[in-house]
């Protein structure tokens, strides 16, 4: 099995803490974005992951790409690193890696998380991942037959089609077809919005007989904004303290300090006359003192003094010492 991770935009809602990392590096209760999508697309296939094919921007720098394929190497698949150069739509995206489109495959945009216990279809020839919604209208959704069998997806529908949203994971049996059909989008010059999209590419499938299927998730989390972010790590904490997974590294030091769970603690951070929580993550080589801080997302090495935050987010190498609360600082931002 394959994944191909398109995830070359910089996320610009999400500035200024994509100025610096892109926005699947952000952490979320102490890992990157992409690290959790990709882990949490194994444990649903329960299949080994031969490779993860990364589609990034040519200027997010070699620290970067390293990271990526580290990411790769710790769930035992190659990590592949492809460019694309211009913003031009998903199914370009996913033609900057045709080299890796063969064989069973996964393809996941790098925003989105989710919870999902289910058995993929091996009859079909795809599976589009998808959400129940109230509001159908703010979103691509699937259209379903008798069979429960995909046959057709439909972009914000101003009158219902479904209350299944698309949220952006598709499995193909074999990647080699959908490359086909998207060479011959590009070929064509098939544009809507003035980009090449998958879905003209899943039409053309699903024209020529092939089967699709809908795998229902249980949660789906965005990382569009700072406000959804925070949210996002506020549930993927709640989700592993149900699981018993370990969130405070043993090398915390606390110092007058309490920790409200769940929280992420990382590795070497210095809690010191100190509330903690609930629902903050804090990233390895921070220090926290005479603060007090709940529902916080706070990247790796920041100093947080004299705070009482909440709803905030702070980005990596930040210092921040003051009265705001609901604050949102990037990378190496100095506010005392």
């Amino acid at each position: 099995m394959k994944i191909i991770v398109p995830m070359a935009g910089r996320g610009s809602r999400l500035r200024p803490h994509t100025l610096t990392v892109p926005k699947p590096l952000i952490p979320i209760a102490g890992k990157p974005i992409v690290h959790r999508l990709v882990e949490d697309i194994a444990k649903v296939l329960s299949t080994d992951i031969e490779e993860i094919a990364f589609i990034i921007g040519e200027d997010f720098g070699e620290k970067v790409e390293q990271d990526l394929v580290a990411i790769a190497e710790q769930l035992g698949a190659k990590g592949t690193i492809y460019y694309q150069d211009k913003p031009l739509g998903t199914g370009h995206a996913i033609m900057c890696a045709k080299d890796s489109l063969s064989g069973p495959c996964v393809i996941a945009y790098a925003d989105t998380l989710f919870r999902a216990d289910f058995t993929l279809d091996a009859d079909a020839d795809s599976v589009i991942w998808v959400k129940q919604v109230e509001d159908p209208s703010a979103y691509g959704v699937v259209q379903l037959n008798e069979q429960q069998e995909i046959t057709g997806l439909v972009e914000k529908p101003a009158e219902f089609v479904s209350d299944l949203a698309v949220i952006g994971i598709y499995y193909f049996k074999d990647g080699a077809v959908l490359k086909n059909e998207l060479q011959s989008v590009l070929d064509n010059n098939i544009i809507h919005g003035g980009e090449y999209q998958i879905n003209d590419g899943i039409k053309q499938m699903q024209a020529k007989g092939y089967r699709f299927v809908p795998g229902k998730i249980d949660e789906w989390m965005d990382c569009g904004n700072k406000a959804v972010t925070v949210e996002t790590n506020t549930r993927m904490l709640g989700f592993l303290e149900q699981e018993q997974v370990p969130l405070v590294k043993d090398t915390v030091t606390l110092e007058n300090a309490t920790i409200i769970p769940p929280c992420y603690i990382g590795d070497n951070v210095v809690l010191k006359n100190a509330v903690i929580g609930p629902n903050v993550s804090i990233g390895e080589n921070s220090v926290v003192s005479d603060s007090k801080i709940a529902n916080s997302l706070i990247q790796k090495s920041a100093t947080i003094k004299n705070a009482d935050l909440d709803n905030a987010m702070i980005g990596n190498h930040a210092t921040f010492d003051g009265k705001f609360t609901a604050i949102s600082i990037g990378d190496y931002c100095v506010l005392e």
